[in-house]
């Protein structure tokens, strides 16, 4: 049997921008195969617009075409490919995450799940962890997005890019667990390994970088500031408990920092999140620039200073282990993630809601089928 859904599909990259004009994402009826033993047929019931979707839609991350675009949600089981699966049953609410683990890898073995090299290859070719593709239009193959293809209706997931979670959190809030929470808190706990009163700057004010600010809060850490240059954004992260926030152009008189957390995935940002760190400080990055950007930075400081540079993907993070915890901490009201919240709309808006993302008008936007 198949299913037919909706989705918004994404044929060409590079489109000029208004994108509300040129409509790059165009919401298409679609064919979704049964799913395999080992994966999961959703409903997708909350979707958010991360700067990684965009990414695909200017061409910064070349990606397989066509392909059904989205990446963090919030889902409800509705069938099984393996009826005896003893982890998840019909109903269940999972949040998504868009990068799964083989488990067998010496990555995965070695509690890097997140270096997975199936994983990686499997998302590169626009495909599951099983292999092939479960959508197509019309016969021809429609490619998947990191795994998950969330702006949609439905999608099938492999079982290892869902994690469970109560069904008494709300769907929107859920789903940002699943890339702004798990990338910029694990950032923070994980691959910074923030300790109790050291001092964080994190540049970048989006769902990532917000995150990130609510994780170094939660961790202990003071004080934490903010570099963005919407003065909207400012505002909100003194409201969440940054001791500071300030503009680009005043970044440069800030004191030294124990932890930099850059999140704008600017290799020019990135080289003033490295010179903002103290000596002996640690700078995480997690943004994903443009393939052809290039890092420069003085040589002899990585010695002479003792700085540590780190790639985070994905926070560092074990979505199984992680999702959880996280969740307890919002629970606790230490991570207060629906402020990142900027609107719930449906997802006809996707392109003109990309064009709020690109602008900087937007934190977290969320769809709903």
């Amino acid at each position: 049997m198949t299913t037919q859904i909706t989705a918004a599909v994404l044929t060409q990259s590079g489109n000029p921008r208004p994108y509300a004009n040129t409509s790059p994402l165009a919401l298409k009826t679609l064919t979704l195969d049964d799913p395999k033993p080992g994966e999961l047929l959703v409903r997708i019931d909350a979707a958010g617009i991360c700067h990684s979707d965009l990414s695909v839609v200017n061409g910064d991350r070349p990606r397989p075409m066509p392909m059904a675009l989205g990446h963090e949600a919030a889902a409800t089981v509705v069938a099984l490919g393996d009826p005896t699966d003893a982890q998840f049953a019909v109903g269940d609410q999972v949040v998504l995450v868009f990068l799964p683990s083989c488990g067998e890898c010496v990555a995965c073995a070695s509690g890097e799940g997140y270096l997975c090299p199936s994983a990686a290859a499997a998302n590169g070719a626009g495909e599951l962890m099983r292999g092939g593709h479960r959508l197509s239009d019309c016969g021809e193959a429609v490619h998947h997005h990191l795994g998950v293809s969330a702006f949609a209706t439905h999608a099938v997931v492999d079982r290892r890019s869902a994690v469970k979670v109560d069904r008494d959190i709300p769907a929107e809030t859920a789903a940002l667990f699943g890339c702004a929470v798990l990338t910029g808190v694990g950032a923070v706990m994980n691959t910074a390994q923030v300790r109790p009163g050291e001092s964080v700057l994190v540049y970048g004010l989006g769902g990532v970088g917000l995150a990130a600010l609510l994780g170094a809060l939660a961790a202990g850490a003071q004080p934490v500031t903010a570099v963005d240059p919407s003065p909207e954004k400012r505002a909100l992260a003194l409201e969440l408990g940054a001791a500071q926030a300030v503009s680009p152009d005043d970044a440069a008189s800030l004191p030294k920092t124990d932890v930099v957390i850059e999140t704008v995935g600017k290799a020019a940002v990135l080289a003033q999140a490295y010179a903002a760190a103290r000596r002996g400080g640690r700078v995480v990055t997690v943004g994903l620039p443009n393939p052809s950007e290039m890092l420069s930075i003085p040589a002899l400081s990585l010695v002479a200073d003792g700085k540590t540079l780190m790639g985070s993907y994905m926070g560092s993070s074990i979505p199984s282990r992680d999702i959880p915890r996280y969740v307890a901490l919002w629970r606790a009201g230490r991570l207060p993630v629906e402020r990142l919240l900027t609107s719930i709309s449906p997802l006809s808006d996707i392109n003109g809601l990309l064009d709020k993302l690109a602008a900087g008008d937007a934190i977290r936007q969320v769809v709903k089928p």
